[in-house]
């Protein structure tokens, strides 16, 4: 079973993700995306300082503070996710759910092909072909 504990996470990933686009829609009609997604942000701060307090996770801040590379990797991803949800939730004021979260997960294909090039991953034969899949139906959905 532990084996296949980072699919169940990858699945609930899934599920609250999919949860996201569609309450962030509704929540999106009557007002400014960027000052919603900086409420969503504080919101979701406040949230894992919780789960932190709650898991007794705090031996583990100075040792992530500690660690420069780290914490510049860290930093660098909070920028780019933080962009990342402007970015969607300007799409989602705008465009549908059922065609803004698909084009969004062309970040799928493009994290593959980014982890291939620069951390010298490998994808089988298989992997190619479903990354191509998800490619094509991307652009079935943003086209349909």
């Amino acid at each position: 079973m532990a084996e296949y504990l980072w699919l169940v996470y990858a699945l609930l990933s899934a599920v609250m993700a999919a949860l996201v686009s569609v309450f962030g829609k509704i929540g999106l009609q009557e007002v400014d995306s960027s000052t919603a997604t900086v409420v969503r942000a504080v919101v979701m701060a406040l949230f894992l300082i919780g789960v932190m307090i709650v898991q007794r996770n705090f031996e583990h801040i100075g040792e992530v503070l500690a660690n420069r590379r780290a914490m510049m990797f860290i930093i660098i991803s909070g920028i780019a996710g933080a962009l990342s949800w402007l970015f969607y939730f300007v799409a989602l004021k705008y465009g549908r759910v059922s065609q803004v979260a698909p084009v969004d997960k062309l970040s799928v294909v493009l994290a593959a092909v980014i982890a291939v090039v620069f951390l010298h991953e490998t994808v089988s034969l298989t992997g190619m072909a479903g990354i191509g899949l998800i490619t094509v139906g991307i652009i079935m959905v943003a086209l349909g």
